[in-house]
C-alpha cells in the first residue's frame, strides 16, 4: 500500500498493529490456544469432535495438516476432527452451530466439542482484505456443550449466503456491488437472530464484530439506530482482523474488563466473503 492508502487505515479504519507469529505455524497456534482453556485438562477425555472453522481454502501445502498434528499434541486422537469452509470469516459461527446440533443428537449429555477459529496467513492475498482490514493471525478455542448450564447460552444462530460474490471473472464489479449489499445484509442478520431469540436488537448489550473498517461499524449503527458506543471496536487496533477469531478475542476481553455482567446478551456478528453474514447471539 502507499503512504495515503495506509493513512485510511490508520486513521479512518482504525488499524494500528496487527498479531503476527512467525515463529509459529498453525499447529502450535491452536495447541496455544486451547491449553489456555482453565478446565481442558480435566475435560480433554469428554472432547468428542474437534471442528476447525477455516477462512481461507487454501491455508498450508500438501501433504501438511496442522488439525490433526494440533489433536495429537493434545491428546484428542479419541476425537472425529474435521474443517469446515466455504463461509469465509463466518465459518467460526458456523463451526460452533454445527458442534451444538451433533452434540444435541448424537445421545450422550457429557460429550463436548471444541471449535478453533482463527489462521496463519499463507498466501499473500490472505494478508488483508482490500478497503475494509489488516489481517492478524490470532486464534480461539472454544468448548461447546449441548447439555451443561450455568455457561455462556446461545439463543439463536442466523446464517444467509450471497454466492453471487463467490469468485467470477468481473472482480472489480462484484466487489462494488459487495459494497453496496453489505450494510443492509449485516443489519438484516442482526435483526433476524434478535428475533429467533425473541428480543429486538435494542436489547442487546453488545455485539462482538468482525474486526473491519470501523467507519463501517459507525455507519451501521446510525442506520440501525443501535448505540455505537455497545459495539466491540477496541480489538481493531489491537489485534487487526483475525479472520473468524475476531468475535471469540472479543468475548475474551469484555470478560477480561468485567463490562460483560451474569444475563447480558451478545452478539457475535460477522460477514465472510463468498459471500456469507452470520450472527449468533448469547446469554452471559
Amino acid at each position: 500500500m502507499d503512504s495515503a492508502q495506509l493513512r485510511v487505515f490508520h486513521r479512518i479504519f482504525g488499524f494500528s498493529h496487527v498479531r503476527l507469529a512467525p515463529g509459529a505455524s498453525q499447529a502450535d497456534l491452536m495447541v496455544a490456544a486451547v491449553s489456555a482453556l482453565p478446565s481442558f485438562p480435566e475435560v480433554r477425555h469428554r472432547v468428542k469432535y474437534v471442528i476447525q472453522a477455516r477462512t481461507m481454502p487454501t491455508a498450508f501445502p500438501y501433504p501438511l495438516n496442522p488439525l490433526h498434528e494440533a489433536c495429537g499434541r493434545l491428546g484428542l486422537d479419541h476425537a472425529v476432527a474435521f474443517t469446515v469452509t466455504e463461509h469465509a470469516c463466518a465459518g467460526g459461527l458456523l463451526g460452533v452451530h454445527l458442534c451444538g446440533e451433533m452434540l444435541a443428537t448424537d445421545g450422550d449429555p457429557d460429550a463436548l466439542g471444541l471449535v478453533l477459529t482463527g489462521e496463519k496467513i499463507f498466501t499473500r492475498v490472505a494478508k488483508r482484505v482490500p478497503g475494509s482490514s489488516i489481517n492478524g493471525e490470532g486464534t480461539a478455542a472454544a468448548l461447546v456443550s449441548a447439555a451443561e448450564q450455568g455457561r455462556d447460552r446461545i439463543l439463536a444462530y442466523a446464517s444467509r449466503a450471497y454466492p453471487q460474490f463467490h469468485g467470477g471473472e468481473e472482480v472489480e464489479r462484484a466487489t462494488a456491488e459487495f459494497q453496496q449489499v453489505y450494510p443492509e445484509a449485516l443489519a438484516e442478520i442482526l435483526t433476524e437472530v434478535a428475533a429467533k431469540a425473541g428480543m429486538d436488537l435494542a436489547d442487546v448489550d453488545f455485539i462482538l464484530p468482525h474486526n473491519v473498517a470501523k467507519v463501517s461499524w459507525q455507519r451501521l449503527c446510525k442506520q440501525l439506530g443501535y448505540p455505537a458506543d455497545r459495539v466491540f471496536l477496541d480489538n481493531i487496533p489491537i489485534t487487526g482482523h483475525c479472520f473468524s477469531a475476531d468475535g471469540f478475542a472479543a468475548y475474551r476481553a469484555l470478560v477480561d474488563n468485567g463490562r460483560l455482567k451474569p444475563g447480558q446478551h451478545y452478539i457475535m456478528a460477522t460477514a465472510g466473503l463468498g459471500a456469507t453474514f452470520a450472527a449468533t447471539l448469547v446469554r452471559h
